[in-house]
């Protein structure tokens, strides 16, 4: 097992499934974990798409921890539609604004204002370890997601101008590209699509939070301090954009 042993972590979204599950795993492990979210059952309070407000928090954490040594950017939404939806030449809806802003604002935004409030404690340290959500869709796509996927690619490629910005003061910046993961929100989901989910993934199994919270603990660990820039996809070798 891998042990973070007197780090303090910060984990977005760390209120319910893969964001509270890394908290287990991370508090397990030895570290000192505070969760933020805007749902209930978080330490703390923190709309992570509110730049001052995310400065405001991290400056907390520094204070009442002494440090900051990983970040876990987990927090995100859906909004899920297509781009333009057409029965025949008949155009029937189209992607809302309101929607497309809202999943940039946080899936996007929320990283960037995040990862800009934990790193003057982590260059301060000469260490720190930044660990991004990304999601397999923004590898290859998907269908009925514009906004969620522009958003997981663009944090793949924040991820690695990161990695080579705070690389040199002891930072390293890693993704994880999840899957289908069997949160409470997914199982929710109709058998039918469930089973399509699986039937995608050659291990013909959905994924656990746990895996994922796995994957952050070998990337925030010291073990991993030579990895810098990756994208670790925990998939189950998944198939999708269609």
């Amino acid at each position: 097992m891998f042990r973070l042993d007197g780090k303090v972590a910060i984990v977005t979204g760390g209120a319910r499934g893969i964001g509270a599950e890394t908290a287990r795993v991370f508090r397990e492990s030895g570290a000192t974990v505070v969760t933020w979210d805007v749902a209930d059952g978080a330490d703390a309070r923190v709309d992570v798409t509110d730049v001052a407000q995310a400065a405001k928090a991290a400056a907390t954490v520094a204070k009442e921890h002494g440090r900051i040594d990983i970040l876990v950017n987990n927090a995100g939404i859906l909004r899920d539609a297509q781009l333009v939806k057409s029965k025949g030449d008949e155009i029937t809806g189209v992607m809302s604004e309101a929607d497309f802003d809202a999943v940039i604002s946080v899936n996007l935004r929320g990283v960037f204002a995040c990862t800009q409030a934990v790193a003057p404690t982590m260059i301060r340290q000469h260490s720190g370890r930044i660990l991004n959500a990304s999601s397999v869709v923004g590898l290859y796509g998907n269908f009925g997601q514009t906004n969620y996927v522009a958003t997981k690619a663009a944090v793949i490629g924040m991820t690695k101008v990161w990695a080579r910005e705070l690389g040199p003061k002891g930072i390293t910046v890693n993704a994880v590209a999840p899957g289908f993961i069997g949160t409470e929100m997914v199982r929710q989901m109709p058998e039918k699509i469930l089973a399509t989910m699986v039937e995608r993934t050659p291990i013909r199994r959905l994924g656990e939070p746990k895996d994922v919270a796995y994957a952050y603990l070998f990337l925030a660990s010291d073990e991993a301090s030579f990895i810098n820039g990756v994208v670790l996809s925990v998939d189950g070798g998944v198939v999708v954009g269609t």
